[in-house]
């Protein structure tokens, strides 16, 4: 393994832990059952104009896949069009847009797992936009016909016209074989354009290094942060992000707004698709926070920056 998390703990969990969960407590009963489909999601259809535009805007294509407009940059995280992740893991909404809509010019790759990293997409997307991805997977996109890949690791930036990209770490692991796990890099992304900053966390467990993200980048005014795929607990926590987590890091970033994303699209955990956002409110309300700063995005609704 060529990569460590900056905090504990420092590496994935053993496959006695996967498989106590997946296997064990599912034969003891211990795993909460719920549907594999939530059918009412809601879902919009994007504000074309506002995307058309060009102006600052984001829009919540599903899970972890947004459009970003910003620096003058069309922008895709994490993108996943496909219907599924593999089999038993079937979409349970459809993207909020097009793919062939988009025409981004920057594609973000967060990590390597199938969820955040979806081959046939990258495929469909071809050698046109520019691919910002963690140190060590630059391959995979080379070998899919890209011709502009950039390689960061953690505080690296690069450019790409207005646009400045910031890789940041998060508390993860990558793994995409049964022989490479941590042989890439893993993390989020800290944008800059038209004189503003729109953090992108990836997948990430809550970690200290909220902070520092803040610290170095003050002014945050939208964090995209996961708010679902935590239970069981005792399994996910080291990471992924329960609303109540998001919350703290949210708060530790100092941003303007928490953008909800990581939930309802993929059944991927035990939680019902649904429950992300019903406890995301709970903890808003308790927090005192004013419910203009948490968005809760529909399938397919766009916001101006």
């Amino acid at each position: 393994m060529r990569f460590r998390n900056l905090e504990p703990p420092f590496e994935p969990q053993p496959l006695s832990a996967i498989l106590r969960w997946a296997v064990g407590d599912r034969l003891r009963g211990k795993r909460r059952r719920a549907p594999d489909r939530y059918p009412e999601m809601k879902v919009v259809e994007p504000n074309r104009a506002l995307i058309s535009a060009g102006a600052p805007a984001l829009t919540w294509v599903g899970h972890a896949t947004w459009m970003i407009r910003l620096g003058e940059q069309t922008i895709l995280t994490d993108p996943v069009w496909s219907d599924s992740l593999g089999p038993g893991i079937a979409r349970n909404v459809r993207p909020g847009i097009g793919l062939e809509e988009t025409s981004p010019s920057v594609i973000l790759v967060s990590h390597n797992h199938r969820d955040h990293l979806d081959a046939p997409t990258i495929r469909r997307l071809g050698a046109r936009p520019t691919y910002v991805v963690p140190a060590g997977l630059g391959t995979f996109f080379t070998r899919k016909g890209a011709d502009k890949v950039i390689e960061l690791g953690w505080w690296d930036k690069t450019v790409v016209g207005d646009l400045t990209i910031h890789f940041v770490p998060s508390q993860h692991w990558s793994q995409r074989g049964p022989t490479d796990k941590n042989d890439t890099l893993w993390g989020g992304f800290v944008l800059e354009g038209d004189d503003r900053r729109v953090y992108f966390s990836g997948d990430t467990a809550y970690f200290e290094g909220f902070k520092e993200i803040g610290r170095r980048f003050p002014g945050i005014d939208a964090a995209l942060l996961p708010i679902g795929a935590y239970d069981p607990e005792w399994f996910m926590r080291v990471q992924h992000m329960n609303p109540e987590d998001a919350v703290k890091a949210f708060q530790s970033l100092g941003a303007r707004l928490l953008c909800a994303m990581h939930w309802g699209t993929f059944k991927l955990t035990d939680e019902p698709l649904d429950e992300p956002p019903r406890l995301l409110e709970e903890i808003r309300r308790r927090e005192g926070i004013p419910a203009e700063k948490v968005w809760v995005a529909a399938i397919g609704e766009s916001r101006a920056l």
